[in-house]
């Protein structure tokens, strides 16, 4: 079977787009002067009059392509993706194809569960703050393959989802894995294959070293990880203090983006500590991550609104409310329901001992909500249908004073297009509340 290693490998041939948003218009733009033929598909109807459907004639051309980009969206083993292979259609990803091409010396990779998005801007931001030049790319940024950016000079560092690892079969030179947790398993299939979906970046083909959080959870699946290992400690210097992170998390986030510069640009990892401390204050902590919406004094007492929307899955959901143990809070979960297990939401709800409500929304907030009873029988819990009810729910419930929280637990699928959206709709619906 034919089997390209980079995009200059397409020349001549018959390829397919299969997936047609932001990662499959980047790839088409790359190809549309090197293929003989593009075939556009997607899901969706009436993405755009050339974009054909996927049960509408779309699977049939794609089996008469040379190869297929298939889009981080489509499952790996979805039937079609598999029927592809099956007929002797190479399906690949434009982002496999384009670390084939580039000089895989400078690109950082940043994958995990939770704390990749921050790990990917911490590394470019302590990059910087040593005078080197840095770029953010993948899934924080823009598709690294689009010809409209320059990555021809600097370090490039990628965030990497779990979609993505499973169509990578080359490394870049340095891997940071932040957590391992349990997410997207509708896509992945179980716990398994999710997490050997997720290192399987590690043990791409060429020589890299992997710099791993120094957890339970990562000893334990030693065995899944490829390159030259480093467990890296948390850092306890309150740097992630002076950056503006939150959480005991963001001292293992700090820690693992010093190390890599370190590794990278062989820079004592003192000397990026010292020059990070000295424009700490200028690091713009990412949207969506433990971001503070706004704060308002009621009847002499303070409440805080706290978007921490990107937490999509169960694990940034827990850190969160530890990071507020002993403030009371009102968290805002639920979502579309992907068939993970909830039980770690429902279990740090019942260790609070400060006043805690829970507000849900969608089937994931259904099953949220039932965990939470089995493991919090008399916490308070309410039921919305929109986010306009949650948040007036939640400033209801914390008279005293608090946090309302927005840490879904769960992806935005259900009513929103993204957790951009989501949180969004979150903040827009604060600050109108807060402000009449």
């Amino acid at each position: 079977m034919f089997r390209p290693t980079g995009f200059a490998d397409l020349a001549g041939k018959r390829v397919g787009i299969f997936g047609y948003g932001l990662e499959g218009r980047a790839a088409a733009a790359r190809l549309r002067d090197v293929a003989s033929r593009l075939v556009l598909v997607d899901d969706a109807p009436g993405a755009e009059p050339d974009v054909l459907v996927t049960t509408e004639g779309g699977l049939e051309q794609l089996l008469t392509c040379d190869v297929v980009l298939k889009s981080p969206g489509i499952p790996r083993r979805r039937d079609d993706v598999v029927d592809l292979e099956a007929h002797g259609v190479t399906v690949t990803s434009a982002l496999n194809l384009w670390l084939h091409d580039v000089d895989r010396s400078r690109v950082i990779a940043i994958t995990g569960t939770k704390g990749k998005s921050t790990t990917t801007a911490l590394i470019a931001f302590f990059l910087e703050c040593i005078d080197e030049r840095a770029q953010c790319l993948g899934n924080i940024g823009q598709p690294p393959y689009d010809p409209a950016i320059d990555t021809s000079q600097g370090w490039l560092v990628l965030e990497v989802s779990s979609f993505q690892c499973v169509d990578i079969d080359v490394s870049p030179a340095l891997i940071v894995v932040t957590s391992l947790g349990d997410d997207h398993l509708d896509w992945h299939g179980s716990l398994e294959r999710y997490r050997r979906d997720k290192l399987s970046l590690t043990r791409a083909n060429g020589p890299h070293a992997t710099l791993v959080a120094d957890t339970t959870t990562f000893h334990e699946a030693a065995a899944q990880l490829g390159g030259e290992v480093t467990f890296v400690e948390p850092d306890h210097s309150h740097l992630a203090g002076a950056l503006g992170l939150l959480g005991d998390h963001s001292n293992s986030n700090v820690a693992l983006a010093l190390t890599a510069v370190e590794r990278a640009t062989s820079t004592p990892a003192g000397e990026v500590r010292r020059r990070v401390g000295e424009r700490a204050s200028s690091f713009v902590p990412l949207r969506g991550r433990l971001t503070l919406v706004t704060s308002e004094e009621r009847g002499g007492v303070s409440i805080r609104y706290v978007d921490d929307g990107l937490a999509t899955s169960t694990l940034p959901t827990v850190a969160a409310l530890e990071v507020f143990a002993d403030v009371p809070v009102a968290l805002i979960a639920g979502g579309f329901d992907r068939g993970v297990d909830y039980a770690p939401i429902a279990e740090a709800l019942a260790r609070r001992k400060a006043p805690t409500f829970l507000i849900t929304m969608g089937g994931a907030g259904q099953r949220i909500g039932l965990a939470t009873r089995e493991s919090a029988p008399r916490l308070s819990q309410v039921a919305v249908a929109s986010m306009g009810e949650a948040v007036r729910v939640a400033r209801s419930l914390v008279v005293g004073g608090g946090i309302v929280l927005l840490s879904p637990g769960a992806p935005s699928f259900d009513q929103y297009r993204n957790w951009e959206e989501r949180s969004d709709d979150f903040t827009n619906v604060v600050l109108d509340i807060t402000r009449t």
